[in-house]
């Protein structure tokens, strides 16, 4: 993920879950290996519902 993308996560959210789930850490990278793999789904789920001659996005695009 470049520099200058979006983190498309809440990393306050997804260090409270890990530290809560398994008592971990969480490194910094993670914000943007996350964020890159969000936004492979959401790419999927637009394709999906282009597809599907929708403008909405739908939890069955995922």
């Amino acid at each position: 993920m470049s520099e200058k993308a979006e983190v498309l996560v809440v990393m306050s959210k997804v260090k409270a879950y890990i530290k809560n789930k398994a008592g971990m850490n969480v490194s910094a990278s993670v914000a943007s290996a996350l964020s890159e793999k969000v936004a492979a789904i959401c790419d999927s789920a637009i394709e999906n519902a282009q597809s599907a001659k929708r403008k909405t996005v739908m939890d069955k695009d995922i």
